[in-house]
């Protein structure tokens, strides 16, 4: 593993925050994606915390991944009416909640946030997509004031969607944030070829695994790294084949002792990778 490409792992804020990174310093992971869904949360006093559990444990917070409150569904029936910026109707406040969320990783030293934001619509003459693109301008500004990139999590949308829309926003602070399972998990693409289309805008990675959807209505199915649809093997040197030196952050979404045993797994996979 070359000195500038570090494995990493989502963490959730929370107020023991020092106990979460000491359990990533023991599995010997540098960095961390810190991931806060409760907009109220984000104040000087916990991030001052995590300033001091960066320091104790010598972590560091490549991103900040940036929630909102308000319902979120994640499928294919009620997600492209809840999930992230996309919905008109929780778009302002949700859009305040993200300035905050920028305001908190400046205060934590984070040099980006993170998102979903949402199925963005793939007719770029459709009103939603025009209104979204101009919301979207306002935060990648603030999120600029504060030094900070703007990362799209890839997942909803199809890559020449999340491209074009990244090209229309036109501010010089946008990212993406490849997951490549959340791709093939919402059946929008190929993560290998997908670098084709977006690769020069890749400034974090997810490490997670997953299939295919198949019945329209439900994602595919997660699954521990290197059991699932995504290439590993061919995805990780493609990205050094660009340039990539960021962070890869390990993702499972599971809990309990079976997360651990796959977070370790995945460790000893992308470690050999690379």
């Amino acid at each position: 593993m070359t000195e500038q490409l570090k494995l990493g792992l989502i963490v959730q804020l929370n107020e023991q925050v020092e106990a979460e990174f000491r359990k990533l310093a023991e599995l010997g992971l540098p960095t961390c994606q810190l991931a806060g869904w409760v907009p109220q949360n984000l104040g000087k006093a916990l991030a001052e915390k995590v300033k001091a559990a960066s320091r104790s444990t010598g972590v560091v917070v490549s991103s900040f991944w940036a929630g909102h409150t308000g319902k979120t569904v994640w499928d294919f029936i009620e997600g492209p009416s809840t999930i992230g910026l996309v919905p008109p109707r929780t778009r302002e406040v949700r859009l305040a909640e993200l300035k905050q969320g920028s305001n908190f990783a400046a205060m934590i030293g984070a040099a980006s946030i993170t998102t979903h934001v949402g199925f963005i619509e793939e007719n770029p003459g459709n009103p939603q997509y025009i209104s979204l693109v101009e919301t979207l301008g306002e935060l990648a500004e603030h999120c600029d004031r504060n030094g900070q990139r703007f990362c799209f999590e890839t997942g909803q949308e199809t890559p020449i969607t999340l491209l074009r829309t990244i090209k229309d926003v036109g501010t010089s602070n946008l990212g993406i944030n490849l997951d490549p399972a959340n791709l093939i998990l919402y059946g929008k693409g190929n993560p290998v070829d997908a670098l084709d289309v977006f690769g020069q805008y890749v400034c974090g990675v997810h490490a997670k695994d997953g299939f295919y959807p198949t019945d329209g209505r439900s994602l595919g199915r997660e699954v521990p790294l290197g059991e699932g649809q995504v290439n590993f093997p061919v995805l990780i040197p493609k990205l050094l084949s660009l340039g990539y030196e960021e962070p890869i952050t390990i993702e499972r979404e599971i809990s309990g002792d079976q997360q651990i045993h796959d977070i370790k797994l995945a460790i000893t996979v992308l470690r050999a990778l690379l």
